[in-house]
């Protein structure tokens, strides 16, 4: 009994639940190295605003996804971490310490917005989220002395330990690493006992404190992760452009950064990263076919916002569980076929969270 004990307790913490897991995820990796010499220079660019979107993806996971809190203010924490950034390297910082700094920065910002956020929840927490972002929008544009105002800002490329990342693949590997650290803390966070708080207050409040978790204490945790994480990507979003303005880190981008984990999959790892290559190709995509379109609907200003507003519904509405729960269907298919019984997959019956105390 003691070694079946001790071997399911391994099994549970690791991070590869098997062998194959372990090939098929480093041949990826090994694929992600190589490919800066092997694919021209904008895609290139494309790979690295995609692993930048994903960091940032993971970090409104652990909020909206693991804790059940939305928020369409995420773009704030991004324009923190990015101006934090910016400032600091202008000011001769390392790229590692003014990096910890951004996301320190970020954290702190975030849990001023999670302890005033403890008293609402549901659309009155997005509105409050929505709000905090166009404080933040709007003191970025006013502190002109820190931030440069609408003027804009430059930032240097990184520069540590006397190596300084000025071309693409070698900026493309900085953030190639950043985003696998930040992947592996996250799935490491979701296997802890903080991560696990998280899951059962999403699933339900009040069964998670008569459980003992104490709500105030994880949403505020929760808050302070997700906007740590996503202030790494702003920082790291901000040494690609080389120059951040106010209006970049408006509604618009907080609408895009929800848009990733809904679409991608809300409440799993994986679907910060196909949310990611959603947002980044999607835009291509519509750029190839609307010379197809009539000319009055394929020049129409708006349109990729119509189109993306499309996608949300529809997925919202016919496939819940994202890009993610899509392959994991199709996985689950090819893996018993012909066995596969239809309606497998069909949607249960879900409550609100006030119908289940009733």
């Amino acid at each position: 009994m003691r070694f079946i004990f001790r071997t399911s307790y391994r099994q549970d913490y690791r991070l590869a639940q098997h062998n194959g897991h372990l090939f098929w995820y480093g041949l990826l990796l090994m694929a992600l190295v190589a490919a800066p010499w092997v694919v021209g220079p904008y895609w290139t660019s494309q790979l690295t605003f995609v692993l930048i979107y994903a960091i940032a993806g993971l970090g409104l996971m652990v909020l909206a996804g693991y804790t059940g809190l939305v928020s369409i203010g995420h773009a704030a924490f991004l324009g923190v971490g990015a101006y934090t950034q910016a400032v600091l390297t202008g000011q001769g910082w390392s790229f590692p310490v003014a990096l910890a700094a951004s996301a320190g920065l970020s954290a702190a910002v975030g849990v001023v917005v999670g302890l005033p956020a403890l008293r609402v929840k549901g659309i009155y927490l997005a509105v409050a989220t929505l709000a905090f972002g166009f404080i933040v929008e709007e003191v970025m544009a006013r502190w002109e002395h820190v931030t440069g105002g609408n003027a804009g800002l430059s930032v240097k490329a990184p520069a540590m330990f006397g190596w300084t990342a000025s071309s693409a693949p070698a900026f493309y590997l900085v953030v190639l690493g950043v985003c696998l650290l930040v992947t592996l803390a996250v799935l490491n966070l979701l296997r802890s006992s903080t991560g696990r708080a998280f899951i059962a207050i999403r699933d339900s409040e009040i069964s998670a404190q008569s459980m003992g978790i104490h709500l105030a204490r994880y949403k505020t945790t929760s808050f302070a992760l997700s906007a740590a994480i996503v202030g790494v990507a702003g920082a790291l979003y901000a040494h690609k452009l080389r120059f951040i303005s106010p209006e970049q880190f408006g509604i618009s981008q907080s609408i895009d950064l929800l848009l990733l984990v809904v679409v991608g999959g809300l409440g799993s790892v994986h679907g910060a990263f196909f949310g990611a290559i959603f947002l980044i190709t999607m835009p291509q995509f519509i750029a190839l076919f609307k010379d197809w379109l009539p000319p009055a609907i394929g020049q129409a200003a708006g349109l990729q916002a119509v189109v993306f507003g499309i996608v949300l519904m529809g997925f919202v509405l016919f496939e819940p569980t994202g890009l993610y729960g899509r392959w994991v269907k199709l996985r689950t298919y090819l893996e018993l076929f012909p066995t596969y019984r239809r309606g497998m997959f069909r949607r249960q019956k879900t409550f609100q969270k006030s119908e289940r105390v009733r």
